[in-house]
Parts: C-alpha cells; structure tokens; sequence
C-alpha cells in the first residue's frame, strides 16, 4: 500500500474518531506501534488505544481537522487542529499541531509522535500556572 493511501485512511480515521470507531485502531496500526505526545509515550496497540480513551473521558467534544498531509518515504506527516472542550468549560479549545507517522510496508502505522506546543496552546490556559508561564515567556522574549 502506497504511503500516501495509508496517511489519507489515518488521517480520515482521526477526523472521524469517536468511542465507537475507536476500535479501527487495531487495524491501522502494527501491534508494537508507538505513539509519542507532551503526555505519553506508549508502545502496543492497546496502550495507543487506552490514550484515546482517556481523551473521551478527560474532555468534551474532541475533534481532530486535518489540514495538510505531505509524504517522504514511509513517512507521512499530518499538520491538524483538534477541538475540545475542557470539562465544565463553555467555551471549545483548539489546539495546532504536526504528527509524523511511519507506515510499515502494509501501510500500518509503526509510530505516531505529535509535535505541539503544550506550553503555549494549554498551560498558558491555566489558571496560576498560566501566570507563571506566561511571565517567563515574556521575560525570554527577543
């Protein structure tokens, strides 16, 4: 399977995401895939599986968009936005971001690591500690 066809079904499967279609993981990915973000680092489908789980119990409404999608090898990488709501929060959060993606030669995934800035686009969001962040940031500033 071609990278590109397997970075398009990925990218289709995380825009369609919810508790139910959760288990097409399974299929998507190689049994010792990993999956690398600011909070995990886990290997094997079902460790992958219990952080997108953890997802729809910790916040409301998460949706990924995926805007681009380029290829280089077995490699695809997916620039996306993911929308949540924290718990007890009115307003919808937006979070911007890149994950590289290796496909094995069966066009499953062989890892997943997200890059974002977990600083800026959520912490900073916090209370106190989001002072406190936003403060050295300033300071560090150019």
């Amino acid at each position: 399977m071609k990278v590109e066809e397997s970075a398009r079904a990925y990218a289709q499967f995380f825009e369609q995401l919810d508790r139910d279609s959760l288990e097409r993981i399974e299929q998507l990915c190689a049994p010792e895939v990993r999956f690398k973000d600011p909070f995990n680092d886990v290997t094997g489908v079902a460790a992958v599986r219990r952080v997108f789980e953890k997802m729809f119990e910790d916040v409301d409404d998460p949706a990924f968009e995926v805007t681009d999608i380029a290829c280089s090898g077995q490699t695809a990488y997916l620039r996306w936005r993911f929308f949540f709501r924290p718990r007890k929060a009115s307003r919808q959060w937006r979070i911007e971001g890149m994950s590289e993606v290796a496909f094995d030669t069966d066009g499953r995934v062989l890892s997943h690591i997200d890059h974002w800035d977990a600083a800026g686009q959520l912490y900073e969001r916090l209370p106190i500690i989001g002072t406190l962040l936003r403060k050295i940031r300033r300071r560090l500033a150019a």
